[in-house]
């Protein structure tokens, strides 16, 4: 498969991106289903969070960050941000049309089919709940349910530090999802790839009744999907993983092992 002259083999990477550690829940599950992939995954930690910033500015990032990635020789990119999804996908997608892509979205669609009680709530960034994309999920998928949505500022922040459970994202976490459980949410979407870093603190909050659903392994399965399509698979054991950070990678490398289960040498991203 060619891409602006690249000529891509199944032995090539794939390039994964997001905001900072979040987009790791996604490498998880990509790692699950595609053990033979190497993987390349940048963490825009100089500039999260994205759910705060403008849209110009989150697609400046997004054509940056993708325009290393196919430098690199990524074969496939996935945006592991449903921030920069919303913003910037399409024009990723315009300007790199050969180039298999996989974005994020909330997972309105399995979620309106989920609840029993008719209402939803949705945990994202403000950027994810007042994007044209997510205002048209909720048109097509969620007409026939009541979807509450709760914005999470300063969420993202304390997860990037590795903070996962103090007594600080505790409560932070408890005044989001409270509102949900009063108006009867009996599911709920975690609407950004940091957030299911805190499914085991959420499970002592919530009833075990409560469905929390994210779409990190069906981004995985769609990236299995493409690569499939174009005769990319890579078939040989040993894929590998590299990392890159336009923050501090001495940060990110401390809070690595927590969060993926693996160690590594991270790189500066000089964007």
């Amino acid at each position: 498969m060619t891409d602006a002259g690249l000529i891509y083999s199944r032995t090539a990477p794939v390039g994964v991106f997001d905001s900072g550690v979040g987009g790791l829940s996604v490498l998880t599950e990509i790692r699950q289903l595609l053990p033979n992939e190497s993987l390349l995954y940048v963490a825009d930690g100089g500039h999260i969070p994205y759910g705060e910033k403008t849209p110009a500015f989150i697609i400046e990032r997004c054509l940056a960050i993708a325009g290393f990635l196919h430098g690199q020789g990524a074969k496939a990119l996935v945006l592991a941000c449903n921030t920069a999804t919303a913003a910037g996908v399409v024009q990723i997608r315009q300007r790199y049309p050969d180039w298999p892509i996989v974005g994020m979205e909330p997972a309105v669609k399995p979620a309106a089919a989920a609840t029993r009680s008719g209402v939803v709530g949705v945990l994202a960034t403000t950027g994810t709940l007042q994007s044209a994309k997510f205002a048209a999920l909720l048109d097509r998928f969620a007409s026939d349910v009541c979807v509450i949505t709760q914005p999470c500022p300063g969420l993202v922040e304390l997860i990037e530090t590795g903070d996962l459970a103090s007594p600080a994202i505790r409560e932070l976490l408890w005044r989001y999802v409270e509102p949900l459980l009063a108006e009867g949410c009996d599911t709920i979407i975690l609407g950004c790839t940091h957030y299911p870093f805190l499914k085991p603190l959420l499970r002592q909050m919530i009833p075990d009744s409560i469905s929390l659903i994210d779409t990190g392994a069906a981004v995985a399965r769609q990236l299995q999907r493409l690569l499939a399509q174009s005769d990319l698979l890579a078939t040989e054991p040993g894929g590998e993983t590299s990392y890159w950070t336009s923050g501090s990678p001495n940060d990110f490398k401390k809070i690595l092992p927590g969060l993926w289960q693996s160690s590594g040498s991270v790189r500066s991203l000089g964007l």
